[in-house]
Order: structure tokens, then C-alpha cells, then sequence
């Protein structure tokens, strides 16, 4: 025991260290990891204020410090600026959400996957490609950056969505969250904090977790960023960057309004702030809006993936970044990858070029809408917000259901596959009781109806 006595002292945790040879900073660390995963630390308490522990175990304010700082890059603790530190809210949830399901007889209504019946289009394509003369030069060692052709063909398609960057500033990576991993790694260190949204995509997540860079949720109200309070939000909490999914936002499907758009366009410039802008949802909406690259051209990292558009298996994603990011997203890029396929690079590429790539859109988009109105049809009663050409909706549970977690756990044992909110939850926010249902992850509508026709009677479950 050390000399200071906290007997009787409100301590939120109480640590016995036994060994305390150095670096006890990681012991301690250890010992605070182990509590959280016994439950003697919940989602949501409060740590004791750092003196506070210090003086409880006889041990230096530094060695405190250093002890929440490593625990906060593992994700499992937030600090919140004027108010202490938490055990984060989602340190019992996994952030790897593909293939996830135990039981191959489950309805896949979790994961996000695009209709695949277009794919048929695409192999037929494919073949047509194999036979071209020039293809073998596409089975070689190639440019990290991809050929001049490529770069310029995604350009000029990016001025269509009002993304104005030269060919010269295009990089080609292996999907987005591959996109995501190298701007992280290239442009942040261990311990530098990136503001999104209070629920956010959970491959960031992982990815955050994994280089040691620190989430920080957004101030929101009603669903929408509270812009008044942002840019003293970010000085606050000494952000570095800002990351936005800003149409169909996943898991909640809000799109940014125009005035979130100029908000964040405008602080990003104030305070030099990096944006890193996942536009992989902006071919299959509707709805044409400036994307944030129009309101901050030099802050703003944008990232264009053909996954759900056209084919995930494809693994393509082109990333336009200003200048002076450039050279270290090449450098990210190049150890990650060495290059991208340049086999997909160029099929894609050739893709782009014909006239198949509007009717694969359409067709997605086609599709998305009539399994919406399934789900819309059978759910009418609850409240379910999504857009019909959106892939997944976020639907809030009614008051019998404790949270989502509950839901999810449920669902599973009636062979359904969904997502709660939990899991998609950054640093100590508050979920509500809200699950993500994907609606393009079933092979048929006909599969599709079925699982949704489950979770409708699951959802009158009387639980008393």
C-alpha cells in the first residue's frame, strides 16, 4: 500500500500495483486494460483526476500522464477538455464488421455491400479486356502512381462531381480504407487527434486505433454539427484534422447540409486544418451538392472508390490531395502498397472510358430503391432515416429495447446480422438505441424481405 492513505477517499478506481518495476507506466497501463475487460471499469466512468492517482500510488504526475496517453492511443480511454477522463464507450465492441457472422445461414443484413448483379456486366468486360494485345504490360511491376491515361481519366471524371484537381495530384490506393490508413500514416503522429462525428465509420476506427491517432467526436445537435460552437471546439480539443463521410454518412445516413459544408470548409482554412473527405457514397445519391474539396481546395483530401458504385473486388480508390501533402501520401502509399494492381488500375480505367459505367449507376441505383421501399413497406411504423438509394438505414429502436446491443444479440439468435449502434460510437458518446440495417447485402429482395419481415416481429417483441 503506498504511504498516502485513500481508504475512505471516492475513488472512481482503486489500483493494487505490485510490480512496480520500470516502466511502470505500461504496468499500469496493463492493469487499467484488465479492469476494463473484467468490468470492474465500465463504458462511461470517470477515471480519477491524474494528481489524484498519482498521490493514491505514491507514484510521479508523469507516470500518470504517460499511463492515460497510452491508454487513449489503444482506444480505450477519452479525455473530454474541462471535464476528466472516461472509459471510451465502444471498448467492448469489435471494429471489424466484415465477415463478422459466425453461421453461414445467417441473413447478412450488417455489413455494407453493394448490389452484385451488375458484376455479370463487369466480367463480361473483363474478358473482352484480357484479349487486348497491351494487357500483358499490365501484369508487370508499375508506377506506384499509376500511367498519366489513368490519372487524367479520373480527373476529368472528378470535375464532374466538382472535385478540380490536376492529374498530377491524383494517387491511386487499394480501396478507401486503404486510402484512410495512408493519409493517417503520412500525415499524423501517434497521439494527434482527428474530429468526426459522434457515430462514424468503423473501419476509421480501426485504423485510428491501430497508428495511435485519437478520435475525437464533434459537437452535434439534432443530428446536424453544432457550427456555432466549432471552431472553439477545435482549438479546444487541439485538432489536426477533420474527417467527413458527407453523403450518406455511415452508419446514421445524414448528408451534410450546404450550410455543414461552408462551416467546415470555412474553420478547416482558419485554423489549417486537414480534411480528409470519403466521397464513397457520392455516385450512387441523388442529390447534387458542392463536396467539401470546393470549400477548402488546399485543406481538403479527397477520396473517390469505386466500391460501391462498381466493384468492391476491384479495390480501387484515387485520392486527390493538395500539393503539399503530396510527396508524404506518395511515400505512405508507396510502403503500404509498393502499388495498387495495375491490372485493376487499368480496368477500371478502361471502365471509366465506356459507356457501361452510367448504366452500372443506374442500375445500382435502381436496385437500391426497390429494396428501400421493401424495407420502407414493412418497417412504415418505426422510424427509419435513409435515403432510397442509399445502401444501409439507421432505424431507432422502439422503448422496449434497453439499446442496440441488446437488439443486435437478439437478432443473431433469430439468424439475422445487424449493427448497433454501439459500434460505431467515438470516445465516451452517449448511443442511442439505433441499429444499421444493409439493405444491398442480401443476394435477392426476395431474402431480403424475409430478413426484414424477422426483424419487424422482433421489433413488437413484448419484452415483460
Amino acid at each position: 500500500m503506498p504511504i498516502n492513505s485513500f481508504e475512505n477517499y471516492p475513488m472512481s478506481w482503486k489500483p493494487q500495483l505490485l510490480d512496480r518495476t520500470p516502466p511502470i507506466y505500461t504496468k499500469l497501463a496493463q492493469k487499467l486494460e484488465d479492469d476494463i475487460r473484467r468490468g470492474v471499469l465500465r463504458p462511461g466512468d470517470k477515471l480519477p483526476p491524474q494528481r489524484e492517482l498519482a498521490d493514491y500510488l505514491d507514484l510521479h504526475l508523469s507516470t500518470i500522464t504517460r499511463t492515460y496517453k497510452l491508454c487513449e492511443e489503444r482506444g480505450l480511454l477519452c479525455a473530454k477538455v474541462g471535464q476528466g477522463t472516461f472509459v471510451a464507450s465502444d471498448v467492448h465492441t469489435s471494429d471489424i464488421l466484415l465477415y463478422s457472422q459466425e453461421y453461414t445461414d445467417f441473413i447478412e443484413l450488417g455489413t455494407v455491400h453493394p448490389p452484385y448483379h451488375d458484376n455479370e456486366d463487369i466480367i463480361k468486360f473483363m474478358k473482352r479486356v484480357f484479349v487486348q494485345p497491351d494487357i500483358k504490360n499490365f501484369l508487370e511491376y508499375k508506377s506506384p502512381a499509376g500511367t498519366e491515361m489513368q490519372r487524367k481519366t479520373v480527373s476529368q471524371w472528378l470535375k464532374k462531381i466538382d472535385v478540380d484537381v490536376s492529374p498530377e495530384n491524383v494517387l491511386l490506393a487499394s480501396g478507401s480504407q486503404n486510402a484512410i490508413c495512408a493519409i493517417l500514416l503520412g500525415l499524423f503522429h501517434s497521439g494527434e487527434r482527428v474530429g468526426t462525428n459522434s457515430h462514424s465509420f468503423s473501419g476509421l476506427k480501426s485504423i485510428a486505433k491501430m497508428v495511435g491517432v485519437q478520435l475525437i467526436p464533434l459537437p452535434e445537435r439534432d443530428g446536424l454539427l453544432a457550427c456555432e460552437e466549432l471552431e472553439r471546439f477545435c482549438k479546444a480539443e487541439n485538432l489536426k484534422g477533420l474527417y467527413f463521410v458527407p453523403e450518406h454518412h455511415n452508419p446514421t445516413t445524414h448528408s451534410l447540409t450546404d450550410n455543414e459544408r461552408v462551416c467546415i470548409g470555412t474553420i478547416a482554412k482558419q485554423l489549417d486544418l486537414i480534411i480528409i473527405e470519403d466521397g464513397i457514397n457520392r455516385m450512387l445519391r441523388d442529390t447534387v451538392q458542392l463536396p467539401l474539396f470546393a470549400y477548402a481546395p488546399e485543406q481538403t483530401i479527397h477520396i473517390f472508390s469505386v466500391s460501391k458504385f462498381l466493384c468492391p473486388g476491384l479495390r480501387m480508390a484515387y485520392i486527390s490531395s493538395p500539393f503539399r501533402y503530396k510527396s508524404a501520401l506518395d511515400i505512405a502509399l508507396y510502403n503500404m502498397n509498393l502499388m495498387v494492381s495495375p491490372l485493376n488500375a487499368e480496368i477500371v480505367n478502361r471502365i471509366f472510358n465506356s459507356p457501361m459505367l452510367d448504366t452500372i449507376v443506374e442500375e445500382k441505383q435502381c436496385e437500391l430503391r426497390k429494396r428501400n421501399n421493401i424495407l420502407n413497406q414493412i418497417l412504415e411504423k418505426y422510424k427509419v432515416y435513409g435515403e432510397d438509394t442509399c445502401s444501409f438505414r439507421w432505424l431507432m429502436l422502439p422503448p422496449q429495447w434497453k439499446n442496440g446491443m441488446e437488439f443486435e444479440g437478439f437478432a443473431k439468435k433469430i439468424g439475422i446480422q445487424v449493427f448497433c449502434a454501439e459500434k460505431f460510437s467515438v470516445g465516451n458518446v452517449i448511443s442511442p438505441k439505433a441499429i444499421r440495417i444493409c439493405i444491398s447485402a442480401p443476394p435477392t429482395k426476395e431474402i431480403l424481405k424475409t430478413g426484414i419481415e424477422k426483424l419487424a416481429k422482433a421489433l413488437e417483441r413484448d419484452k415483460k
